[in-house]
């Protein structure tokens, strides 16, 4: 998910998000029926004589758990991309700031590259250090990034030349 705004100051704020279907309390339920589920089904063989299935149910809804808790987190990352006539921000993490890059606009480049599988890859350079932005969006996300940023460089451009 990207999301694009400015303030009254002229500074762009961009959002990325990596898609995510279930949020919410709408995680909870369904892990919850999910292992409900499971847990039901095991119990009625567990009382019909098969007693290893209820420990391998426990076992694999352990599993599922953690692999949900993995995946709800992963998609908890958050990266903004801040621009302004003056200043590049970039800051990375999932529930606090982890990374954070700041450069002179004046100094920075915006790339775009394809990787060995036709992939889109959008990053910031300067000073030989290469930013990465955005590599957990789909594709059409990327090109709508793509496109957003270049806009909004173009539109920093033109405002600095204009100015007296």
């Amino acid at each position: 998910m990207v999301s694009v705004s400015k303030d009254n100051n002229g500074f762009y704020s961009i959002i990325l998000k990596p898609n995510s279907s279930l949020i919410g309390s709408a995680r909870v339920i369904f892990i919850f029926s999910i292992s409900f589920i499971c847990i039901f089904i095991a119990t009625i063989f567990y009382i019909l004589g098969a007693t290893l299935i209820l420990p391998f149910a426990g076992l694999e809804v352990c599993i599922l758990l953690i692999a949900f808790y993995l995946n709800f987190k992963w998609s908890s990352k958050i990266e903004k991309i801040n621009i302004s006539q003056d200043l590049l921000i970039i800051e990375k993490g999932i529930k606090k700031v982890e990374y954070k890059w700041e450069e002179f606009r004046t100094f920075t480049s915006f790339q775009v590259s394809k990787d060995v599988n036709e992939i889109l890859q959008l990053s910031f350079k300067s000073k030989g250090k290469n930013v990465e932005v955005g590599a957990f969006l789909n594709e059409e996300d990327k090109c709508f990034l793509k496109d957003e940023i270049s806009e909004i460089i173009d539109e920093l451009n033109t405002e600095s030349f204009s100015s007296p």
